[in-house]
């Protein structure tokens, strides 16, 4: 049983920070690659960062140079540090992890930058 677990979200004023993790279980970690995605309500799901199982990472053109992806294989867990956030990244945030021909989700975890 694969399960996904996502922490780390809450009120934030713009340009605050924040780092959301992502706590895996029942798989081999090591092996997989991991995506955050983020949803605001109307909108459509957007790919936010990608990391690799050899730490390759890839990040959306709306947060380079402010977010950032990373992972700690020792405790099973990905890290996005938001910094310098904007009201336009109040979404809820999820983790998707993906190992072979699987793919699973985490329930998310909501972030609001608001004054």
């Amino acid at each position: 049983q694969v399960q996904l677990v996502e922490s780390g979200g809450g009120l934030v004023q713009p340009g605050g920070s924040l780092r959301l993790s992502c706590v895996a279980s029942g798989i081999i970690f090591r092996f997989s690659a991991v995506g955050w995605y983020r949803q605001a309500p109307g909108k459509q799901r957007e790919l936010v960062a990608t990391i690799t199982s050899g730490s390759s990472t890839n990040y959306a053109d709306s947060v380079k140079g402010r977010f950032t992806i990373s992972r700690d294989n020792a405790k099973s867990t990905v890290y996005l540090q938001m910094n310098s956030l904007i009201p336009e990244d109040t979404a809820d945030y999820f983790c998707n992890l993906h190992l072979g021909r699987r793919d699973f989700w985490g329930q998310g975890t909501q972030v609001i930058v608001s004054s």
